[in-house]
């Protein structure tokens, strides 16, 4: 099987070969990317001083990571959503690095990068203000996340002339012990707008993959109804891998590094060992459903080179 073969079984519990890759480029990479450039999605702030997104958010670099945070928001009130900068998502030059990818990824599986429907809303409006605006401003709160709901079509729409093989974007839902809004709010509001971004694209021949970290179990059930195929998770031990296990699998796949706030920052080399076999136990089978990966901001993490080698070796021992 090629890589793209193997990745696309995984998610479809289909029986490949051995586990994907997604390691860094010593220890293999089945993943080719291709993206919006620049992206509505994109989020400065691994620079230093400050730096203005397409919306008009400023951002400042946070100095431990590669990331940055949000320190001027664009809609301090709804009536700056008349003036908002919606970016366009046809604009000249933003889908240049678009022809060609598929011949680009070869027989790599070609990831497809997509706009956040939580993420971006919060960093437009802040996190307290949009917490409120559920109660008190929720018809501006929907026409902002139809008008990303608008964008991801968009974006599916033109991604479909390169045949790619998953569509991926970036919510991340959870605190560290419960979900950062009411799940009833969540199924209201968000779960019928993943729901039609997914289906789009599923239409395009896409694989659906969210990254959302925290402890999210409780709205799990709800992104599966909707759509959705992979979730990619980098914390486990916050809800658990067996609860995790009992739930949900072979219902959803898993796209997991070793827990990156616990295991892989205090752990032995030896714990980080036993977790990887513990993650393909209880959260996949031979059928599929698990995909190992690692972290890419290993500084940002605090993790050691010797936890990161530990990890995908044993990875690559579980599936030669």
């Amino acid at each position: 099987m090629t890589p793209r073969e193997i990745v696309r079984r995984t998610i479809a519990f289909a029986s490949p070969e051995r586990l994907p890759r997604s390691f860094p480029e010593k220890y293999g990479d089945d993943f080719a990317w291709i993206g919006m450039s620049p992206s509505p999605d994109a989020r400065p702030g691994n620079k230093a001083g400050l730096e203005t997104d397409e919306w008009g958010a400023v951002w400042e670099n946070l100095g431990v990571c590669n990331l940055g945070e949000v320190k001027e928001f664009p809609l301090k009130t709804w009536d700056d959503f008349k003036t908002l900068k919606i970016p366009d998502i046809a604009a000249p030059g933003r889908w240049e690095n678009l022809p060609g990818a598929r011949a680009r990824a070869g027989d790599r599986y070609l990831l497809a990068g997509g706009i956040s429907l939580y993420e971006r809303a919060h960093f437009l409006r802040g996190l307290e203000n949009l917490w409120l605006d559920i109660y008190d401003e929720r018809e501006n709160l929907e026409k902002l996340l139809d008008v990303l709901v608008d964008l991801n079509l968009g974006a599916i729409a033109r991604y479909r002339a390169e045949s790619p093989d998953g569509y991926i974007f970036w919510d991340d839902w959870g605190l560290q012990n419960q979900l950062m809004i009411s799940p009833g709010a969540w199924r209201e509001i968000w779960k019928p707008r993943y729901a039609k971004v997914f289906q789009a694209a599923h239409a395009a021949g896409m694989q659906t993959i969210l990254h959302s970290c925290g402890h999210i179990v409780d709205i799990l059930d709800d992104f599966i109804e909707a759509g959705l195929d992979v979730i990619q998770m980098d914390q486990q031990e916050n809800m658990g891998l067996d609860l995790l296990s009992r739930r949900f699998k072979g219902r959803i796949a898993f796209w997991c590094p070793v827990d990156i706030q616990s295991v892989m920052c205090r752990g032995s080399l030896d714990d980080i060992r036993r977790y990887c076999h513990d993650l393909y136990a209880k959260l996949g089978s031979p059928k599929g459903g698990f995909l190992p990966k690692w972290y890419s901001d290993a500084k940002g993490a605090g993790h050691r080179q010797e936890a990161i080698d530990a990890m995908c070796e044993e990875f690559l021992k579980l599936s030669p």
